[in-house]
């Protein structure tokens, strides 16, 4: 009877975990996808639909960890504008394509220092500023270019975006995403550093009166949420090879949406790494499959708010079935 106890517990607890489930959904919706999409499940398919979603998925990771700690960064998107934007009027001006990608990055690293410092020494909501310095970068992108596109980029450039690993057909861009993505995992999970995240996000005061160094946390991970947005922009300025003020518009709904799905709570003090890579992919194949189907972008906007919803609704589901009962007196 002990027995029977122990293992219908064992499936409660692995069947009522979210990453579980996101992942149940991911093999339901693809097997789905193989019987209305020919070729659908094609290796080579497989993998090329990698490329449309990996942008999305490296500035994921970091905004897991700032959500995490009970904070957030609106600004990504635009960081990734204005890096593109001055590795773009760089090379432009003759400057070496890879210099040009030096300043972008830098660029970009600058805009998550300034929004870190900002939140940080003036303690102020990350989402009042992150939101103010949204507009702000964004701007200054449309007052360096203005409504024109950048393009001619030279090949090795663009290879950063469009190319494989050697004679396989592994694009680029997924290899350096499974590595971010297995250093962010052990940070998170393995390290003191992901500990004293969890910690904030529980309870930053006590934090605060354990001596744990809050502020210089939040400025590492807003600055490497600047340095992860600029890298990320590289990747989709080499995949679409042009770059114009408004890349990236409404990337944070969906990046923001792909972090939620993965079961990191807005609260803080919750989440993992494996549940928001689930996520990452499980968004990624939708938008793709719904895109073979010829959905209008205006209806994946609406799934995109839809989905993140429904997360939020269902995670808050499975954390109050989860929660232990109180006893009877």
């Amino acid at each position: 009877m002990t027995d029977m106890v122990k293992k219908s517990n064992r499936f409660k607890s692995v069947f009522s975990r979210w990453e579980t489930m996101l992942f149940l959904i991911f093999i339901i919706f693809n097997i789905i996808m193989s019987f209305t999409t020919p070729h659908y499940l094609n290796a080579r398919n497989i993998l090329d639909m990698t490329f449309i979603f990996m942008e999305k998925g490296l500035i994921a990771l970091i905004m897991t960890l700032i959500i995490i700690t009970g904070n957030i960064d609106l600004s990504v998107a635009s960081t990734m504008s204005l890096s593109s934007v001055v590795m773009a009027v760089s090379f432009q001006s003759g400057i070496n394509i890879w210099i040009s990608v030096l300043l972008g990055i830098l660029a970009g690293t600058f805009c998550g220092f300034l929004n870190g410092f900002i939140i940080t020494r003036l303690s102020l909501p990350s989402m009042i500023i992150t939101l103010a310095t949204f507009s702000f970068y964004r701007g200054i992108s449309y007052v360096i270019l203005g409504d024109k596109a950048v393009s001619g980029f030279t090949e090795k450039f663009t290879y950063l975006g469009q190319g494989y690993i050697g004679n396989t057909k592994i694009p680029f861009p997924l290899i350096v995403f499974i590595v971010l993505a297995i250093i962010f995992s052990l940070v998170l999970h393995k390290t003191f550093m992901g500990r004293m995240i969890y910690a904030i996000g529980w309870n930053e005061n006590s934090c605060f009166a354990s001596g744990i160094p809050v502020k210089k946390i939040k400025l590492i991970l807003f600055t490497l949420s600047g340095f992860i947005s600029s890298f990320a922009a590289m990747f989709l300025t080499a995949r679409i090879g042009n770059t114009r003020p408004n890349l990236a518009t409404g990337f944070e709904l969906e990046i923001i949406t792909i972090v939620i799905l993965g079961g990191v709570m807005m609260s803080g003090g919750t989440g993992t790494m494996p549940g928001v890579i689930i996520s990452i992919f499980l968004i990624g194949t939708i938008r793709y499959g719904l895109g073979l189907h010829n959905v209008p972008g205006q209806i994946m906007l609406i799934i995109s708010g839809t989905l993140l919803i429904l997360s939020i609704l269902i995670n808050n589901f499975v954390k109050n079935f989860t929660k232990p009962k109180p006893l009877r007196q």
